[in-house]
Order: structure tokens, then C-alpha cells, then sequence
């Protein structure tokens, strides 16, 4: 067989996506390219490697058999990549920075001043709750709360992000006792999204959902400054913000670490090296926001 790896790749999109639109998506081509190139490399092998079902393409035992050959030669490529990629020495080109809606939008308030200090480098920063994959370069750095147990990453903790209770400027306070904020609406995550900070801590403490829910976090900052409720956000989401008052001080139960996440044959790369240290010093820089001890004068203090 003399099948050679962009083959493979559409076989592998095909295999993993199921239809041949979504493998076509996922390899940026028509949908009659990926057919066309899984029929030559069935053709070069001399085994049909998918049985056509009415809604999808499944392996067939020969094409199982490929799978796991095919995986490993695309684990060998990309591992090529990211190795070639760190042996430049130009402090230049992109770097693809992923983190939740909330951080990457502290990201973007500094970006004026990354881009001042990093003038060659080229910023793409994705806002996605999911797990990017670094090994296949879906994004160089990522931020998140939580360390996924992947191989071949490299984790540093960049600091602790604190939450308070806030609610729009003209939002009517009757009072601030835990009693009497329980009976005012509140703005919080959908059911899909309950794992984001605060929210257990948020319906323990109602004895309800929340009367308004959202899966983004800027989407709840926006409707909290609309005056549609209550709500618990990151203090360096709230406290800049001169729409948003604080009730009470920082939640002490609900905090979330931030870690930064890059993949060991990358972390050597110049560019890649120069935005996670831009990134560390920002952390260190703004420790005081994202602990909630920058807060303006006028939070609204609880009874």
C-alpha cells in the first residue's frame, strides 16, 4: 500500500466525525473531496474501510484496524510540528491564547499594552468553556480553573480569582441581610453550566434556581447591569465596572484558581515563552482586582 498521509488524515476525520460533512468541516474541504479520498485509499489498500449506514460511516473491521495506525502516525506529525515550531528564534507570529468568557475578556482589556510590549506578535484570543487540544495546536496557551490530566502539559498557577454579590447601580436594595437579598431575583447559570464557580454555593443559599439563567459569563455581567437581578460574578468582572454596585464583601466559599497550561514542546518557542511571561507578570500586576481588594468606595455594605 502506498497511502500517503493526507489520506490518512481524511480517513481519520471520517472515522471520528461519522458523516462526511462534519469530517469536511473539521479538514476545511468539500464533502465530495473527503468522499473522494477515502474511496482512493480504499482502493490503494484493497479493503472497504467504512460501511455506509443511513446517518453515518462506521469502521468496518479492516478500517478499525487502520484507526489505530493512523493515530499513531498523526501523534508522530504533530509532534514533528510543534517540534519544528519551537526551533525559531523570532520573537514573532501568532499565539493563540484559550480561556473561559471571563478571563478572556481580562485578556482583552490588556491587550493595548500586550500588544505595546509584543508589537510582532499576532493575538488570537478564544472565548470557549471547552478543552482546546494543545497537542494538536487548537490553541498554544490555555487558562482554566481546573488541570486536566493530559500528557506532555506543562501547568503553572497564575493566582486565585475571588466572587461577590453584585447588582446593577439603580437596582432596589429593601435590605442587604441574607433573608431579605434571597427574596430579590437572581441571575445565574443554566443546569448545563452548574459547575461554574459559586453556582452550588448560589442555590444552597436560595433554595432555588435562580430566576434568570445564562451559559456565559458575559452574557450574565450584561443582564446584571440591565437590573434583571442579583447575581455572583468575578470581582474583576464587577468591581471596574461603574454600572455595578457590590453587595457585601468577597464570598469567602466560592474562589477559583487560574492556571496557565502549554504544551512542553512549546513552551520553548520565543513567542509562546514571551506571552506566557507577559501573561504571569498580568497576573501579579492585577492580584489585588482578581482577589476583590481593589473594590470602589461605593459597595453597598450588608446589614
Amino acid at each position: 500500500m502506498d497511502a500517503n498521509w493526507d489520506d490518512l488524515r481524511v480517513f481519520l476525520s471520517l472515522a471520528r466525525k461519522g458523516t462526511l460533512t462534519t469530517a469536511a468541516k473539521a479538514l476545511g474541504v468539500s464533502h465530495p473531496t473527503v468522499a473522494r479520498r477515502v474511496r482512493a485509499l480504499e482502493k490503494k489498500i484493497g479493503a472497504r474501510l467504512f460501511d455506509r449506514l443511513p446517518d453515518r460511516f462506521m469502521p468496518t473491521a479492516a478500517g478499525e484496524g487502520l484507526l489505530a495506525d493512523a493515530e499513531a502516525m498523526e501523534k508522530a506529525a504533530l509532534s514533528i510540528h510543534r517540534r519544528s515550531a519551537s526551533l525559531g528564534d523570532a520573537v514573532s507570529g501568532v499565539v493563540r491564547i484559550s480561556a473561559g468568557e471571563a478571563m478572556a475578556a481580562l485578556i482583552a482589556r490588556h491587550l493595548p499594552e500586550l500588544r505595546r510590549r509584543l508589537s510582532q506578535i499576532e493575538f488570537e484570543v478564544i472565548a470557549s468553556h471547552t478543552l482546546a487540544n494543545l497537542s494538536r495546536r487548537e490553541a498554544d496557551l490555555l487558562i482554566r480553573e481546573q488541570v486536566p490530566e493530559l500528557a506532555g502539559i506543562v501547568v503553572r498557577k497564575l493566582g486565585r480569582v475571588a466572587y461577590a454579590i453584585y447588582a446593577g447601580c439603580d437596582f432596589p436594595l429593601r435590605g442587604t441581610t441574607p433573608a431579605a437579598l434571597a427574596d430579590l431575583p437572581w441571575i445565574g447559570f443554566d443546569d448545563d453550566h452548574s459547575y461554574m464557580p459559586g453556582q452550588r454555593w448560589l442555590q444552597e443559599r436560595l433554595g432555588r434556581r435562580p430566576e434568570v439563567r445564562v451559559n456565559d459569563w458575559l452574557v450574565l455581567h450584561d443582564a446584571v447591569r440591565a437590573g434583571a437581578g442579583l447575581a455572583l460574578l468575578p470581582c474583576h468582572l464587577g468591581d471596574p465596572d461603574p454600572m455595578l454596585k457590590r453587595v457585601g464583601g468577597v464570598v469567602g466559599e466560592v474562589s477559583a484558581d487560574q492556571w496557565l497550561l502549554v504544551h512542553r514542546d512549546l513552551r520553548a518557542l520565543p513567542r509562546v515563552r514571551a506571552v506566557m511571561d507577559a501573561v504571569v507578570e498580568l497576573f501579579q500586576r492585577e492580584r489585588a482586582l482578581l482577589e476583590g481588594r481593589s473594590q470602589r468606595p461605593s459597595t453597598t455594605r450588608p446589614a
